[in-house]
């Protein structure tokens, strides 16, 4: 119950994210969701894509660096409180979260929050032992 994401390194400088996105869209690759953090001299994007191992590779041929990394993708109701509740499950059971992001569902009451933890394994079990839908990879890629 693992999504496959990738994470480049760009150089913090103009034209290097659309450079990225043009790569992936001229290789018919659909990015799904995404996360950008920056330094003064780098950013790391992150990003979900629905032909993780094409986008890996047309963005190694042009010049990047990338990796592979799994995340967890968790569906909870978007409404307030709704992240709050999430988080309150896996506190109590001592998950620790590393980082995270969110999207909307177009046609849907929920939001997927992507979740990179420090044991994925033990994560997925206390979500789903605390009634939280935890999403396959196939979901997320073909949304």
């Amino acid at each position: 119950m693992k999504v496959e994401q990738i994470s480049i390194f760009i150089e913090n400088k103009s034209g290097r994210l659309a450079e990225v996105t043009r790569t992936l869209g001229e290789a018919g690759v659909n990015i799904r969701a995404l996360s950008l953090a920056d330094t003064s001299d780098f950013g790391i994007l992150r990003l979900i894509v629905n032909k993780t191992d094409l986008a890996k590779q047309v963005l190694k041929e042009n010049g990047f660096t990338v990796s592979k990394t799994d995340v967890v993708a968790a569906e909870v109701p978007d409404c307030p409180g709704g992240l709050s509740s999430i988080l309150e499950i896996l506190d109590r059971g001592q998950v620790n979260v590393e980082y995270m992001y969110a999207f909307v569902e177009r046609c849907g009451g929920n939001a997927v929050i992507i979740f990179r933890f420090d044991n994925p394994e033990e994560a997925i079990r206390v979500l789903t032992a605390g009634g939280i839908s935890v999403l396959k990879g196939e979901r997320i890629y073909n949304m």
